[in-house]
């Protein structure tokens, strides 16, 4: 399976408004954002191999990324609302 990072951006394909209004708008969702990008990018990099890092570590950060696009699609949800 080949690898691939998951933006924001494929993760809520039919949100790009709301995701392009609420990076603008929304000091509180723009650091979600960007810790989630963060995350996504160190996920990538220890599966890639270019960073050392166990499976429990990894899983962690998997973990972490996974609370964060919850908080995310439910600030996503309100916007649409």
């Amino acid at each position: 399976m080949p690898l691939e990072y998951h933006p924001l951006s494929r993760e809520f394909p039919d949100q790009q408004n709301a995701l392009r209004s609420l990076m603008q708008s929304n000091a509180h969702f723009s650091r979600l954002a960007e810790e989630y990008q963060t995350l996504d990018k160190r996920i990538y990099e220890a599966e890639d191999g270019l960073a050392n890092m166990d499976d429990l570590q990894l899983q962690g950060l998997k973990l972490q990324r996974v609370v964060l696009k919850d908080e995310i699609a439910g600030l996503l949800k309100t916007a649409d609302s």
